[in-house]
């Protein structure tokens, strides 16, 4: 019998920097069939745990659709995260999962998607976007809107590139506060509205970001006609276990670790949690 808080050894494979606290973290079992025959979903995470420091809740960014390794974008925030951000190449993290629901993927086949995203929120949802690129002759038209504080800020730069030259997909860029020489858009990922047309018909949204950014975004979707159900985001809170044991992912009815963290607008309007209410 499978017991879920033992963590599995995986070898730190590739690091790349994304900002300045945050990084892009490549690994893979050490046990080569445990690596070989691991499944996971899109928009599912994992808790990565360090020894010594202890254990936290990670989108894993990686898309399912590219076997033998795992990756997870992971800011420097907290004792786990920046005990992460001090590994090297070679060393080892621990990991068990993968845990919660995921993004839809089969029902988004022939529908014209959305990707909207601030800040590190483009981690989970980079999962998600690879796994349709992978798969790009069975989707619609394709845009992805993306917005950080400054330039620097931004995730995912040279894929933000790639993706751009992919055939019938757009990416619209804006930051808060722009730098010399920056060409795209100024103000909240709202603000990309002024610069591109976002229809609703036969399309579906994938939402993720800091919740008041989730919640203007999700207000400005439904003036835009999107029904309820055709806004899907997911959401951040301290996953402690991962299985529904410890509460502290707790909201209203919901506990977003085994009920999420993939919801759509119309399973979470109703929150009453203030810092979550949509």
């Amino acid at each position: 019998m499978k017991n879920e808080y033992i963590p599995f050894p995986a070898v730190i494979e590739d690091i790349r920097g994304e900002t300045v606290d945050t990084k892009t973290f490549r690994v893979r079992f050490t046990d080569k069939n445990l690596a070989d025959s691991f499944q996971y979903k899109q928009g599912q995470f994992m808790e990565v745990s360090v020894i010594g420091a202890g254990e936290a809740p990670i989108s894993i960014t990686s898309s399912p659709s590219r076997k033998g390794f795992l990756e997870f974008t992971i800011r420097a925030m907290g004792k786990v995260t920046k005990s992460i951000h001090d590994l090297k190449k070679g060393d080892t993290l621990y990991l068990r999962g993968p845990y919660g629901n995921s993004f839809p993927f089969e029902e988004l086949k022939g529908k014209n998607l959305y990707f909207i995203a601030g800040g590190i929120g483009l981690a989970p949802v980079r999962s998600l976007i690879n796994l349709v690129m992978d798969n790009r002759k069975d989707f619609k038209h394709i845009k992805i809107l993306y917005g950080a504080r400054t330039p620097d800020d931004l995730c995912f730069k040279s894929e933000l590139e790639d993706w751009k030259k992919i055939p019938d997909t757009e990416v619209w860029l804006t930051v808060d506060k722009p730098c010399v020489g920056w060409g795209c858009r100024i103000g909240v990922v709202t603000e990309l509205w002024k610069d591109t047309h976002v229809n609703p018909e036969n399309a579906v949204t994938i939402l993720c970001g800091p919740p008041i950014m989730i919640k203007f975004v999700a207000i400005k979707l439904k003036e835009s006609g999107f029904e309820d159900k055709d806004i899907i985001m997911t959401l951040e809170r301290y996953m402690k276990c991962g299985i529904g044991k410890c509460g502290h992912c707790n909201i209203d009815d919901k506990f977003v670790c085994i009920d999420g963290p993939v919801f759509s607008y119309e399973e979470i309007k109703h929150f009453r949690a203030k810092e979550h209410a949509f």
